[in-house]
């Protein structure tokens, strides 16, 4: 069977409802935490009932799902979108070297999550909209953004270690909180702002590869890394670069230094996290273990 892209599969899914040559056995799926909330990472853990089963795909809510292997199971780092309703459909893919393809259909629990919302009050030069050069300016900038995630789809889990926080303060803006504007809800808070003063150390949060350096509209400088997997971090309105595009570098790396630098009022460093076309809660992505700990690997 010629393989087919990932896109493709998910299409086939939602338009027949599986998409089986040849029978296949079930596997077990199984999720660490076992109660995922919306916005967060979670593990998605298969174990085949055949063992020869030689690769799984997937996705959770059309979020595709990197899996590796790790003895007789497939691990992979999942997303539940901020929106999830309560439960949301894992599609599975399980590949065999003959070229049999099976598909099995499981959901994941979502727990709701509650964001609170917090006033500002913003300078008029902050609520302008921008005019058409600006507009072209950010869309190239957003397009190059894309760009990194694509780049992490198509590279190898890069970490093996848990993720550590890329500033040693506290959190001043939590992941999703709502922002009002003036009194008018106009937008959410796409990720995580540590406290900081100019020229503080940024470090980066976990192995990967330097896939953009920039200087942006609204991020200021900017770092983008790839940690593989579909899974990137951003460290956004830094006062310094310290790498260049095409580095790797090591967990707990310096990578940047605090600033002010881009749309915003005060030093401070702007940290999100994306797996795949999804923004999760980085806070989330701290708390889950190293990728090869074995107390989450428990089928269901």
């Amino acid at each position: 069977m010629r393989r087919a892209s990932l896109t493709v599969l998910l299409a086939m899914f939602s338009s027949s409802g599986a998409m089986a040559q040849g029978t296949v056995p079930e596997a077990g799926v199984a999720w660490f935490p076992n109660t995922p909330r919306q916005g967060a990472f979670a593990y998605v853990v298969v174990q085949p009932s055949d063992p020869a089963v030689h690769e799984v795909r997937g996705a959770v809510d059309r979020v595709p799902l990197y899996f590796e292997r790790i003895g007789d199971r497939f691990v992979a780092l999942g997303a539940v979108q901020m929106a999830a309703p309560d439960s949301v459909p894992i599609v599975l893919w399980l590949e065999y070297p003959d070229g049999r393809v099976g598909t099995q259909r499981s959901y994941l629990p979502v727990v709701a999550a509650h964001f609170a919302t917090e006033q500002l009050s913003v300078a008029s030069r902050f609520s302008t909209e921008p005019d058409s050069a600006l507009r072209v300016r950010i869309r190239e900038e957003n397009r190059l953004a894309r760009e990194v995630g694509l780049k992490a789809q198509e590279t190898p889990p890069l970490w093996r270690r848990p993720f550590i926080a890329p500033r040693d303060s506290r959190i001043t803006s939590p992941y999703g909180i709502g922002r009002l504007f003036n009194g008018e809800l106009r937008s959410r808070h796409w990720g995580t702002d540590f406290d900081g003063e100019m020229g503080d150390p940024v470090r980066a949060a976990n192995r990967g590869v330097i896939e953009l350096v920039g200087d942006f509209y609204y991020g200021g400088r900017v770092v983008y890394l790839n940690h593989g997997g579909g899974l990137v971090t951003a460290y956004l309105h830094l006062s310094e670069t310290l790498v260049q595009q095409g580095d790797t570098v090591a967990r707990g790396q310096l990578i940047g230094r605090v600033g002010q630098s881009g749309r915003v009022t005060g030093p401070h460093l702007h940290w999100f996290t994306r797996l795949g076309r999804a923004t999760l809660d980085g806070a989330s992505l701290l708390s889950l273990p190293r990728l090869r700990e074995e107390t989450y690997i428990r089928s269901r």
